[in-house]
């Protein structure tokens, strides 16, 4: 299947932008081409990560603004980059093993859905995207829940930690395995929903933003950012509970100095007593923030990613 035949075929329906299928991609230049892009981004938008993940596990809120300025203060610019070292080198195999497992899913179920299930194409798309979106979560957690693990320990414990293989050398003695993977269960709960719920909100997103119009260049690009955008705010609100109790699980230090509570149950019961329901949204801010800004940068890098990548085709917007 051509890149041109997709775009004819899309073109008689909708005029939904072509899809790139797995099977149309140089998986060298796509590998290695996103490895620089996506380090890129991730760097950008680390320190709203580290801003969420402070406000998380306080057991006071504090203002957004607050936060950034006591860090600023007492850390200076680093601070914003407490184990960014250890996330971007978890960072690389997540996202390979994230971006295979996403499109060949998304390419297989795809292909069955409308040929096979009778789905219709928006229906086919929806669903192909959310089974994508959940297999990618489950694949890459078992990379980046260890890294969330090291990364988040550098960024609230700072100074009990030398560094990132000080930090998982540490916590691999003092807690085993087990304690590279707390909040396993958690991350999967967060991750594979909200993924699942992303992927089918910006699909659908983008058919009605798409909706008896023909991309042009640039607007192509504005339509999916905005898909994007849309699909993060419903994305945040569902999974924001599961996000911040996952966080407290994963900073929680048994050495001392850090929060403590080991289970699920008492760190759920330690939240609400400090402040209910609200105490759940600690971070909503950030963290919508970041993955509204994650989302748009990151769809409109992949899918520019994806064209760069296509085996001997006409890459370009229009």
């Amino acid at each position: 299947m051509s890149l041109a035949m997709a775009e004819d075929d899309s073109a008689t329906k909708i005029h939904l932008p072509a899809d790139i299928d797995w099977e149309m991609l140089d998986k060298s230049k796509f590998f290695f081409l996103g490895a620089a892009l996506f380090s890129c981004v991730s760097g950008s938008l680390y320190p709203i990560v580290v801003l969420k993940t402070r406000q998380q596990v306080m057991i006071n809120a504090i203002p957004c603004f607050k936060m950034a300025s006591s860090i600023l203060r007492s850390e200076g610019y680093r601070g914003f980059y407490s184990g960014f070292g250890t996330s971007l080198m978890g960072t690389i195999p997540a996202r390979a093993l994230y971006t295979c497992a996403l499109e060949v899913t998304k390419s297989h179920l795809g292909n069955a859905g409308i040929s096979q299930l009778g789905f219709s194409d928006a229906s086919a798309s929806a669903i192909a995207n959310a089974a994508a979106g959940l297999s990618a979560a489950v694949a890459a957690q078992l990379v980046w829940t260890p890294v969330d693990v090291v990364s988040q320990r550098l960024m609230v414990h700072k100074n009990k930690y030398n560094g990132g293989i000080d930090a998982f050398r540490k916590i691999l003695y003092s807690d085993g395995v087990k304690g590279l993977y707390r909040g396993f269960g958690l991350s999967i709960l967060t991750y594979a929903p909200s993924n699942a719920l992303w992927w089918a909100s910006y699909s659908a997103a983008n058919r009605l933003i798409w909706s008896g119009c023909k991309p042009e260049g640039k607007q192509v690009v504005a339509a999916q950012g905005l898909s994007a955008a849309m699909a993060s705010g419903v994305s945040t609100l569902v999974t924001m509970p599961f996000d911040t109790i996952k966080t407290r699980l994963q900073v929680s230090d048994r050495e001392g100095g850090g929060l403590r509570g080991g289970g699920l149950s008492e760190s759920m019961r330690s939240l609400v007593k400090e402040g209910g329901l609200g105490a759940c949204y600690r971070g909503l801010g950030p963290r919508w923030a970041s993955m509204s800004l994650s989302a748009t940068t990151m769809i409109t890098t992949y899918e520019f990613l994806k064209r760069l990548s296509t085996k001997d085709q006409d890459h370009s917007f229009a």
